[in-house]
Formats: C-alpha cells, structure tokens, sequence
C-alpha cells in the first residue's frame, strides 16, 4: 500500500511537471500545413509561391510538415472560395491567394462569403510590367510610339480580372485604339499568343516577365516593355522593389511624358488607382479561413516575419523569380486589408459596365 501510494504521488508528480511544457508546444507541432495556390501549377504565382512554401515552412515553430495544393480558375475566385467554404477551418490550410482582393471588391457577389471574414496574415505587394509586340504598325521603336498604334490587339485572362481590367484602362486613358481578346486561362497562354501574333500588347508579373519574356521576346527584339503600374497606398505613389534594374517608368510618369505633362483623371483614373491597391500593394494575401484559430493567425504572421530575413530565401527567390518580395504582417494586417476590399459604389457600377462593354 505505501509503494503504492509513492507510485501514484510520483505519477502525480511527474503530471504536474509536464503539462506546463504540454500546454506551451507549438501550434503546428505534429501537424502538416497545405499552401493553397488558387492558380495553375506552372503559373507566375505557383512558380513563387513553391519557393515561398519551401522556406517559410522552416521558420513555422513547430516544424509542421508543409505541401502545396493548386485550386485554380475563375481569376484565383474558385480557390478563395474553397479556403473559406471547404478547407478545414483549424489552421491547416493556408491561402497563398493572388487576384481575389480586386475580384471582391468590385465583385463582392461573385463570392458565396464575405472576404472581409477571412483571417489574413499578411500581404506582399507586387506590380506588373506592360509590355507590346515591335511589329505592330506603323512600328513600336520605343515606349511613346504605343500612341500611334493601328490595329491594336489587347490580350488577357478573363474579362473580370483586375488584370484584365488593367490592360484595358491602361489603353483607354491613353486614349489608344484597341481590341481585347480574352480567355486565355492563365499569363502564360497569353504570352503564347503574343508569340504566335494573335495578340499584341498584354502584362505579365514581374516574375513572369524577368523569368520568360525578358530573356526570349524582349532579347530577340518581338516585344518592348512599356510600363509598370506604381504601388498606390491611397495618398501617395512609390515604386515596387521588384522593378529594379528594369529601363521603364511607372504608368503615371509615361502618361504624363507623352501627353506633355497632364495627369490623368476620371472614373477610369480612379478605377486603375484602386486596381494598384488591390491588385499591386496586395497583390498577394496570405489568409486562413474565417474562424481559424488565433494561436494559428499568430504562429504564421511570426513566421513571415522571419521569412524576410532569411538569407536562404533571398538567394533561392532572387534565383527564381529576380526579387526578394516584400512581406507586410502585423497586428493592424486584418483591419488594412479589410478596409481595402471596399471599393465606392462608383468604381463598382462602372466596373460591371465596363465589363459588359467587353462582350
């Protein structure tokens, strides 16, 4: 009886001991975390965000093991939606979303739940660069010659994407003639068909124009690249880090050069400055579904953080995609993000038409 009492006081002891250790293990130990990308495998976003999943996944405390799921389709929609509708609400699946900001905020019904609801970890801001096909009459020699095109051809993903949507006013503004031919499905079909000249002038990524278009078409003389769209953060213009080294200008300073100094201005002005919020500043949202748990929301932003500084990294992504992305992830991340998703009801009825127009 008195070993047996000894017994279970040491038992007793030994519980006491352990379970402040227990309850401090990190969220994600034993677990393993999927990376939702909401584009195809081989896209500009798929291709970053595997370097990204690779990395980040060492600095999560807790070592979980990570793997990268595709859910592509209807311009990053068809992945949004199924974190926040299907994927399991207990941290384990994390959005690596790219073009779902702009698509709610001008088109909060295309979505079967509030966006606004989801939990974000953080974002990265990105722009794009505007590039034309040199053969496009009477000839494109340099960037101001875009004014005198004939016979232009846009060319993009689908007539909802903010991407799309940006081609197009970039092109209005202007005041140049175009045609737009859309439904190409992702970036790098649209590239194809430049190269095959069903379609003249388009955008890529920054990743996807250092990696693909810099080194073929605008090596072998068949493209020029334009502009670039600034970072917008509602007062002020900056340049996106990504564009370093790169000869061209942001949008507002071409307009502004070849139209002898005026700024632009409008409803279509207005649009294209939302788009840089929505499509560039955030131009990629890390989010967990709605309802995640907070020791999840915390571990991850924690991890982003220290992504930035990872030397490893910045050598794998410069590698990769010629850039160390920028990363914002803090306390105040889902309040930005949630204030940024409203659009005026303005920009959203000219936004239905203008896609209407397009049909």
């Amino acid at each position: 009886m008195f070993i047996n009492r000894h017994v279970v006081l040491i038992g007793l002891g030994l519980g006491l001991a352990v379970s402040p250790a227990l309850a401090q293990e990190p969220f994600y130990k034993g677990k393993r975390l999927t990376v939702l990308i909401n584009f195809d495998a081989g896209s500009a976003p798929d291709i970053e965000g595997r370097v990204f999943a690779r990395h980040f996944a060492r600095h999560i405390d807790g070592q979980p093991q990570v793997i990268v799921q595709n859910i592509s389709g209807a311009g990053g929609v068809n992945g949004t939606q199924y974190l926040g509708e299907v994927a399991p609400k207990d941290g384990t699946v994390f959005g690596y979303l790219t073009g779902s900001a702009w698509n709610f905020a001008s088109q909060p019904q295309l979505f079967r739940l509030d966006y606004r609801n989801y939990e974000f970890i953080g974002f990265q801001g990105g722009t794009v660069v505007y590039y034309v096909r040199t053969d496009v009459a009477p000839g494109i020699r340099q960037p101001a010659d875009l004014l005198k095109a004939q016979g232009l051809v846009s060319g993009g993903i689908a007539n909802t994407t903010g991407r799309d949507l940006a081609i197009r006013l970039t092109l209005d503004i202007l005041g140049v003639p175009f045609r737009h031919v859309t439904g190409y499905r992702s970036g790098e079909r649209v590239q194809l068909a430049v190269q095959r000249n069903e379609v003249h002038f388009s955008a890529a990524t920054t990743p996807g124009y250092r990696g693909t278009i810099e080194p073929t078409m605008v090596r072998h003389g068949s493209v020029i690249p334009l502009f670039v769209d600034p970072m917008w953060d509602g007062r002020t213009f900056s340049n996106s880090r990504q564009v370093e080294g790169l000869p061209i200008e942001p949008y507002q300073e071409f307009y502004k050069r070849v139209k002898g100094g005026a700024s632009p201005s409008g409803v279509k002005w207005e649009t294209y400055l939302a788009l840089t919020t929505l499509n560039g500043t955030m131009q990629r949202l890390f989010a967990l579904p709605p309802g995640a748990p907070a020791a999840a929301v915390v571990a991850l932003r924690a991890a982003l953080g220290r992504l930035e500084h990872d030397k490893g990294f910045a050598e794998d992504v410069i590698k990769t995609i010629g850039y160390v992305p920028e990363y914002e992830a803090g306390p105040q991340t889902n309040d930005k993000v949630r204030a940024a998703l409203v659009v005026s009801p303005q920009i959203r009825e000219f936004v239905a038409d203008y896609i209407k127009a397009a049909h």
